[in-house]
């Protein structure tokens, strides 16, 4: 797991909380930024994970 992965994982928790009081409060402006927090953060998230797999590649390409 690399930065971006976990800051990105983070990120989207905080987003769902976010979301969560949002909807428990009735206050829609939090819930929106709690969405656009969590898709940030899975968007993140996912850069982190190609990133890993490009590093594995490489490193397996570079054994033979």
């Amino acid at each position: 797991m690399n930065k971006d992965q976990i800051k990105g994982k983070a990120e989207n928790i905080k987003g769902r909380v976010k979301e969560a009081v949002g909807a428990l409060t009735g206050n829609k402006g939090r819930q929106a930024d709690g969405l656009i927090d969590r898709v940030s953060g899975a968007a993140r998230e996912k850069v982190g994970q190609a990133r890993h797999d490009a590093a594995r590649r490489i490193d397996a390409g570079s054994k033979d």
